[in-house]
């Protein structure tokens, strides 16, 4: 199968804006997340998708494949969609652009899930070891059946400890997708569902469309630039 990597990359972020463009060492966020998922030697082919001029040159100016996108979009799958829809490619990584430390294991379990041919949809988590991240809604649980398929993605604490005497397994859920291309251009055609709505997650979307997401059990890989906070812990995990 050929395999590509895409990183949606909008500088209007709400929470953080020009987050993508801020300063980790000697050189811009989107820079070190499109540099490491190349070195990952994963993929047939890996780009960057924006709406911005100063992203798309910024990467080019590293050496790096960047394409603007045509069209406004809602989410960055809308934006990845637009940009495969004519290429020659069976399974689509989604790599958020805000994942500076992205690795090769963790990308590479996420393809190998791919081996068996009912999976269309996957993703990554890891088991939380944080107590107060059991609680954070800004940390999306997911619970999974016994085949890796996810039951629910949630904000809220899934599942929940009515039973003292059992200790739960609680895992965060990695925002890394990998889609077949049929998949994903159907996906952004689906209307926005009530659950995504409710909860702010798109994957639900999926999951009340009859769709399954397969998930592999990754380790942290350090840090997801969503604040100013974020980056100063980013800054730090780089020295």
């Amino acid at each position: 199968m050929r395999f590509i990597a895409v990183i949606p990359a909008r500088y209007a972020a709400t929470r953080f804006p020009a987050k993508l463009m801020q300063i980790l060492g000697d050189k811009p966020v989107i820079v070190h997340t499109y540099q490491n998922t190349k070195a990952t030697a994963l993929f047939d082919e890996v780009f960057v998708v924006t709406d911005s001029t100063i992203i798309f040159e910024e990467i080019t100016k590293h050496g790096g494949k960047a394409i603007m996108s045509k069209k406004e979009h809602e989410s960055g799958t809308d934006r990845i969609a637009e940009a495969v829809e004519n290429l020659d490619v069976d399974v689509i990584v989604n790599v958020q652009g805000d994942e500076p430390f992205v690795q090769k294991e963790p990308l590479q379990k996420l393809c190998a899930l791919f081996n068996d041919q009912d999976v269309r949809v996957a993703s990554l988590m890891h088991e939380i070891t944080e107590k107060d991240m059991i609680s954070d809604p800004n940390c999306v649980k997911v619970a999974v059946k016994k085949n890796m398929d996810a039951l629910y993605f949630s904000r809220s604490v899934i599942p929940y400890q009515r039973e003292q005497s059992i200790i739960p397994t609680y895992y965060k859920h990695i925002g890394i997708y990998a889609y077949k291309k049929d998949v994903l251009l159907a996906f952004t055609q689906l209307p926005v569902s009530t659950l995504e709505q409710v909860e702010k997650l798109e994957q639900l979307r999926l999951l009340e469309n009859g769709y399954n997401i397969r998930l592999a059990v990754s380790q942290p890989w350090g840090v997801s630039i969503d604040t100013p906070r974020d980056l100063e812990k980013a800054k730090e995990l780089l020295k």
